[in-house]
């Protein structure tokens, strides 16, 4: 503290060039400014300020140091006003992107709008890799790599993808026990909305990729379309194993190649770094760390009996 407070006194006797008018401001004696300068030289070894009876002026040490001194000022006044926003009460619009997983993201958001009554939310779902600064957002939820400098991110889990189909399919079509037995299926794809590509399945073993061709039984640019269709029988789907918890734990899907599926695919929330963290931003991120991935579903794999489960998804860390 009393190197802040030291610092405090420099930066204003460099701003104003004056000793008089530094105390003046700081409501102490020019005497004491003088002595906070001394000490605060003494320790660091160098003169900061060429004094004369006339003037004040910076040395090339100071000219440095006050650039410093400036930007470590300006960070603990930034912490002081965050600590100061956590105790209010989060409020005021929010402008959130999120990817197009309305299964996973809406059960969340909800107990987050009960959790928050007075944040407006003004979400934006969407594939698309939106320009988190120059569209206003105050904060994203995506998958994949990081690359924005300008960003700061938390954690919020991965999840992994998972092949599926009905018990009621594979009776009546068999199992696929490797990736070509899935030319001889109807495979259920997802084609990206802002690209209208098809995602192509993560099939992997011993960390090379599998190139497959896969028969469309059905594409659609909707999860929860290719999920019922998976369950009503009409093919194979690739999904998020969040998407199938639900249908793996009652058995009404189960999954096949696990030796060539797992790729995982992380998620994180990210905002602006140049901004001060406001209380909703706060209260959003820690929210969605908390809640956003459920715990690791029940895997029914194909052609084992019912009951047979192992996990599947690790746990969100952070």
């Amino acid at each position: 503290m009393d190197s802040l407070s030291g610092m405090s006194i420099f930066v204003r006797v460099a701003e104003l060039r004056s000793f008089v008018a530094a105390g003046r401001q700081l409501g102490i004696s020019a005497s004491a400014v003088s002595k906070g300068i001394a000490r605060l030289e003494e320790k660091l070894g160098v003169r900061l300020f060429q004094r004369s009876t006339r003037s004040v002026s910076l040395t090339s040490e100071g000219v440095l140091f006050l650039e410093r001194s400036r930007r470590i000022l300006a960070e603990v006044a930034a912490a002081e006003n965050e600590l100061a926003g956590t105790k209010a009460s989060p409020q005021g619009r929010l402008r959130v992107s999120l990817p197009l997983v309305s299964g996973l993201m809406l059960p969340v958001l909800s107990a987050f709008a009960a959790r928050y009554p007075q944040i407006e939310l003004d979400l934006d779902f969407s594939d698309r890799l939106v320009d988190v600064i120059d569209e206003g957002f105050d904060a994203v939820v995506r998958t994949g790599e990081l690359s924005d400098s300008r960003l700061l991110s938390k954690r919020l889990g991965s999840s992994r993808f998972l092949c599926v189909g009905a018990p009621a399919y594979f009776a009546r079509h068999g199992l696929p026990v490797q990736p070509a037995d899935l030319a001889s299926h109807a495979c259920l794809l997802h084609r990206f909305p802002s690209t209208g590509l098809l995602e192509k399945w993560p099939l992997r073993r011993a960390g090379q990729d599998v190139d497959v061709r896969l028969p469309p039984g059905m594409t659609s640019n909707h999860i929860e379309t290719l999920l019922y269709m998976a369950r009503q029988g009409h093919g194979i789907a690739c999904l998020p194993d969040f998407a199938v918890q639900q249908a793996l734990a009652d058995g009404a899907l189960a999954t096949v190649l696990d030796e060539w599926t797992g790729a995982a695919s992380t998620f994180w929330v990210l905002w602006p770094s140049n901004r001060q963290l406001l209380p909703r931003v706060r209260a959003f991120v820690d929210f969605m760390a908390a809640h956003l991935l459920p715990a690791a579903p029940l895997k029914a794999h194909a052609g084992e009996p019912s009951t047979a489960r192992s996990a599947g998804m690790p746990a969100a860390p952070y």
